[in-house]
């Protein structure tokens, strides 16, 4: 099976010229290594906040570049160089909408503000394409979910949809780390772990 690539692109102005230090594409590479446990390559972009920059990028990571995943960070608020979201979906096939559903869902636990992020999923070609939020912390719990302090899930983490996605799209079978998200499928789409 072909070795499972994924896409990561930060979009920032000041980031991408140099004026402070980008944190988006860190934490998105270290939340992915602890999450996880199938072999994967990254293919990592900083660009700034222009529409056709980050259409031209998102084609290249899935047409060229050949990633299933492809994850931006920054740019989804309603700021007028906020364009992140408008240009995901003027490259896109079908619209995922669960996906940014419940990405507001879990940050409206910590911010009224939530309502503000236009984070959208797409599908291109066979691949699956999310705006995630701009701040490290956000990154991860839009990712994981929400936990108690025994460690059940409160809230899902859109992580937890990911891999039967693109299993969907003939992409490879993706095995996470259930310590930090558990990869949910149904019955019949599972494989045993030694397969």
């Amino acid at each position: 099976m072909n070795e499972l690539r994924i896409g990561l692109v930060s979009v920032s102005d000041r980031a991408s010229s140099g004026v402070y230090e980008d944190k988006g594409l860190p934490a998105l590479e270290a939340w992915l290594k602890k999450a996880i446990t199938t072999p994967f390559h990254i293919e990592s972009r900083l660009i700034p906040d222009e529409q056709l920059m980050i259409e031209q990028t998102l084609c290249e990571l899935v047409d060229e570049a050949g990633c299933h995943l492809v994850l931006t960070t920054g740019g989804t608020g309603p700021a007028r160089r906020d364009v992140t979201p408008d240009a995901t979906l003027a490259i896109a096939d079908r619209e995922m909408p669960g996906f940014g559903e419940q990405m507001r869902q879990i940050s409206l636990k910590f911010v009224p503000t939530a309502i503000l992020s236009r984070q959208v999923g797409v599908i291109r070609n066979q691949a699956l394409i999310l705006n995630l939020p701009g701040q490290p912390k956000a990154i991860a719990e839009t990712l994981e979910g929400l936990k108690d302090s025994e460690g059940q899930v409160i809230v899902s983490g859109i992580f937890a949809s990911i891999p039967y996605c693109i299993q969907l799209l003939d992409g490879p079978y993706i095995e996470t780390n259930e310590e930090i998200v558990v990869a949910f499928r149904p019955k019949s789409a599972r494989r045993s772990t030694s397969a």
